[in-house]
């Protein structure tokens, strides 16, 4: 990060943590969940390693891109905070990297002015972002939904249903999306937004009803979020993803499935 936000955001990150003392460890049924934290401005990195180990997080850091690939390889991170600014490797090349290798969740660190940073970071499979300078309440909310929603993931143990989307096969148990049985490249927080959306056939929903049923938060988020993995899987899934028969668009309310007649 450039500039003054890094230095703005370390201290109130410090200061946060000093006036909240501990905001509460991580008790879920996993202890010690590992963050991997990618920033190469060296107080604003610190200042999170310690704000999220004094809540009870396992957490390693990287200052660089290729060194957050290396660290995210040995550590296999329960979840990536990962700065777009980055030298060796930019983050949106690093955010590629590992979502084409996994599903783990990342929350993208960016400045305000990196609108199209943001958007081809979800477009390649990032989760959320959370705009610099921020606070520590929002970086934790943020960090816990995104966690829940991973645990929650895991935690399906029904048997497999597929839907057929035209000539695509949705495989709900099996988090995958086939054409004519080859495997298609999907986006995990893409999937679920469509899994929910066929779980709920003829419903619409607001664009901030979907952040809240789908990406967990507990407060407004940014609504651009949905509408670009809305277009993601409009590519993948509709034959004329300009025409879509699947995932309408409610003009002044929000996203419907509907099934064509």
């Amino acid at each position: 990060m450039r500039g003054d936000a890094a230095p703005r955001t370390a201290r109130v990150v410090r200061r946060a943590l000093k006036r909240l003392g501990n905001v509460g460890p991580y008790h879920d049924r996993h202890m010690a969940r590992t963050i991997l934290v990618v920033d190469d401005e060296l107080n604003l990195r610190e200042a999170l390693v310690e704000a999220l180990e004094a809540d009870g997080f396992r957490v390693v850091s990287a200052s660089d891109g290729r060194e957050a690939l290396t660290r995210f390889r040995a550590e296999r991170p329960d979840l990536v905070l990962l700065d777009l600014m980055l030298p060796e490797l930019s983050g949106i090349e690093v955010c590629r990297i590992i979502r084409a290798e996994s599903g783990v969740p990342i929350i993208m660190l960016t400045a305000k002015d990196s609108e199209l940073d943001k958007v081809v970071g979800l477009e390649l499979g990032a989760d959320d972002y959370v705009t610099k300078p921020f606070s520590l309440r929002e970086l934790s909310a943020r960090v816990r939904a995104q966690l829940r929603r991973s645990e929650q993931a895991l935690a399906v143990d029904a048997p497999p249903a597929m839907v057929a989307l035209g000539d695509v096969q949705m495989d709900i148990g099996g988090h995958r999306l086939l054409r004519d049985g080859a495997v298609l490249p999907v986006k995990p927080k893409a999937f679920e937004l469509l899994a929910f959306l066929v779980r709920h056939p003829g419903q619409a929903f607001s664009r901030d009803q979907l952040l809240e049923k789908v990406w967990g938060y507990d407060f407004a988020g940014e609504t651009r979020t949905v509408d670009v993995h809305v277009h993601w899987l409009r590519s993948q899934i509709e034959p004329e993803p300009g025409h879509p028969v699947f995932i309408h668009t409610v003009r002044g309310v929000g996203y419907v499935f509907r099934r064509p007649s």
